[in-house]
């Protein structure tokens, strides 16, 4: 970690362009205090973890994604919720950047999670997540939790979070998640 900006990668488990999962990404960065820089990864490009892809020629796309988790302080996580679960393409992101076998770019990360859905706004998705990061040994910051329930009803046509609440715990996460990474890079 630098004695600048804190760099948090920002990493959405949805590729839709209107995702409200990553318009909550763009909150986060408009209300990130001056000392935190938020960059949304864009990994569209990854191909689906085969090991026999791994195995001929790790992708180009997939190495500039690790390196990019290497350089970053921490990690920011909007998880949608499919089928009570996280996507498939968030899945596939992590299963690349484990890879090869001991060489996890996710390894002692400091790592936040948000996400917005329906009724229960991505709360058993992000409790799996959970449950995967620990495997991958990422130290995920317990509070604030945010589940914005309701998505289509909390966002405005041009994709700005309209819920003062749940901006609120955003900037709180945000905070909490800088604060947690400094605690962890002191060793505390």
């Amino acid at each position: 970690m630098t004695d600048s900006k804190l760099d948090i990668l920002a990493i959405s488990g949805s590729l839709r362009r209107g995702s409200f999962n990553t318009a909550l990404l763009r909150t986060a960065q408009a209300m990130a205090p001056d000392d935190v820089a938020i960059e949304i990864c864009d990994y569209s490009d990854i191909p689906l973890y085969n090991g026999d892809v791994e195995a001929a020629a790790y992708p180009a796309p997939a190495a500039r994604l690790k390196a990019r988790i290497g350089k970053a302080d921490a990690l920011l996580f909007a998880v949608p919720e499919y089928n009570y679960s996280l996507p498939g393409v968030l899945k596939n992101v992590l299963d690349w950047g484990s890879r090869p076998s001991g060489q996890s770019a996710w390894a002692g990360k400091p790592v936040a999670l948000l996400g917005t859905g329906g009724g229960l706004g991505t709360a058993r998705a992000q409790y799996h997540f959970r449950q995967i990061a620990t495997g991958l040994n990422m130290h995920v910051l317990n509070r604030p939790e945010i589940f914005v329930a309701n998505a289509s009803q909390k966002f405005d046509k041009d994709g700005n979070l309209t819920d003062d609440t749940a901006r609120g715990l955003i900037g709180q996460l945000i905070t909490g998640l800088r604060d947690w990474t400094r605690r962890l890079a002191a060793g505390a």
